[in-house]
């Protein structure tokens, strides 16, 4: 393909993603295809010759299209928001024309000095403490991460090396694996399951707390797990708190369990993956006071700050400890400023990373931080819309609170017709949700998502589960 052909092929490609999106709440949310749909549609075998570009354009609607679940339609009220923009759509088109790999600061200069502004920019926006930006002058600083995951994981692996090298500094003749056989982490019992995960990941114990009436973990609980743990000879070094449950859209005390955590040398990482985002609206602060004792804080701008994925920024008070895991240095990834900028194949899982900090600037350029505000703003009072209508509605009632754009919420009754409810909505393809359950309690999140979103959408979802549950009702009286 040529330059002249690219172009055209790509001023299509624009023009279809243009009308794609502003054209998403006419499609059907949910698809309806089966498993093994697309395999007939497509050769068995990729093409000898070159396939002329008009044919794969119009490939995208007989192949790919049946098969999409649209994630940016306003109908779309599952799991937490992707963002979605066009700003970051065209930075991500000039990340992947420069298709640097980033591991190092000679690897494209640009690509790592750009991430280090654009995080010192973003923590300013969020007024996190100054221990955490590199425009401070000290240790802090911030790394994009491919997901809150990711993140989760780097932090235990770093309070992990920190334990470990305060052990042996005590005890030079313990064996690293006699240490790591006792260490034991902790989060709420509502963290995210990526949280258990990273504990598998790194190969130590993992215990989630029991929570609050409000799905709170409290410092008192995680107070005495660690008395408990120290009581059995093991030796606690890390924990997690969440602000912003992926069930309920509960908040961690945060002010409570960092002073359990500086009190007994415990590693304070905060996941912040959805909710984060809302935290560049100073009325939203209040959710992250005790920030200042955390050791490392993650959120997701690609979940609701209108960054495409992935973009997940993590800071660090002191990224020795992962740096210093992580430092494997052979000769050909060397360079002659090593030590005066990050490196931050060092503060990562994979030695590869693309040019993602083109997306934050373009984001927060094009838009401003009052337009992001604005829109965060606005996506949680249609949560409010449709809490309200839920609330009018003595068939229904609310589960937990509604802070941010999520509102879970079921049927007065039994599981079972909750489960009914559920399957039903799905089953029609208008909107699209998805359930949760704490403990015994089956109910439904309905979480706004799409940037197109705004009220007739939320009154046509409601307008949707009412006539649903009012058939589900009359049915189970029959």
């Amino acid at each position: 393909m040529d330059v002249t052909e690219f172009k055209e092929f790509a001023q299509n490609m624009v023009e279809y993603i243009g009308h794609y999106l502003e054209t998403i709440r006419d499609r059907r949310v949910l698809p309806s295809v089966e498993p093994g749909y697309l395999r007939p549609l497509i050769p068995d075998s990729a093409p000898q010759n070159p396939d002329r570009w008009q044919d794969v354009m119009q490939d995208i609607e007989r192949v790919i299209m049946p098969g999409v679940t649209h994630w940016h339609s306003p109908r779309f009220h599952a799991y937490f928001p992707t963002a979605n923009s066009y700003p970051a759509l065209v930075a991500d088109m000039l990340s992947d024309a420069i298709a640097c790999i980033g591991f190092s600061w000679i690897a494209s200069p640009a690509c790592t000095e750009l991430e280090v502004v654009m995080l010192d920019w973003l923590g300013k926006m969020l007024d996190l403490p100054v221990e955490f930006l590199a425009c401070s002058g000290g240790r802090g600083g911030g790394v994009i991460q491919g997901t809150a995951s990711e993140a989760t994981l780097v932090a235990l692996l770093g309070a992990k090396a920190k334990m470990i090298k305060k052990i042996k500094e005590e005890d030079p003749k313990i064996e690293d694996n006699a240490i790591v056989s006792k260490l034991v982490a902790y989060a709420s019992e509502q963290a995210h399951s990526s949280v258990e995960r990273a504990g598998l990941l790194g190969g130590v114990r993992f215990r989630l707390l029991p929570t609050d009436d409000e799905y709170k973990l409290r410092g008192s609980a995680l107070q005495d797990a660690i008395h408990e743990d120290r009581e059995k000879g093991l030796i606690p070094f890390y924990a997690v708190a969440t602000l912003g449950t992926t069930s309920v859209c509960s908040f961690d005390n945060l002010d409570e369990i960092g002073v359990v955590c500086q009190k007994e040398n415990v590693w304070l990482h905060v996941d912040a993956a959805y909710a984060g985002s809302a935290f560049i609206c100073p009325e939203y602060r209040y959710l992250m006071k005790g920030i200042e004792r955390a050791d490392s804080f993650n959120f997701n701008p690609h979940k609701w700050m209108l960054v495409t994925f992935d973009c997940s920024a993590m800071w660090l008070k002191n990224p020795e400890y992962i740096v210093n895991a992580f430092n494997v240095d052979p000769l050909y990834l060397k360079h002659d400023q090593q030590g005066a900028v990050p490196d931050y194949r060092h503060w990562q899982i994979p030695l590869g990373r693309r040019f993602r900090s083109l997306k934050l600037w373009f984001v927060m350029r094009i838009y401003g931080v009052t337009n992001l505000q604005a829109h965060i703003r606005t996506q949680i009072a249609h949560a409010q819309e449709f809490a309200d209508f839920v609330r009018s509605d003595s068939r229904f009632e609310i589960v937990g609170e509604v802070i941010m754009g999520l509102v879970c919420f079921k049927l007065k009754g039994s599981n079972e017709i909750n489960e009914k409810l559920y399957k039903a909505i799905n089953a029609s393809g208008k909107i699209h949700l998805v359930p949760s359950k704490i403990k015994d309690l089956y109910f439904l999140r309905f979480a706004v998502c799409s940037r197109y979103t705004q009220s007739p959408d939320i009154r046509f979802s409601w307008d949707e589960i009412k006539y649903l549950a009012g058939q589900i009702i009359a049915s189970s009286k029959e």
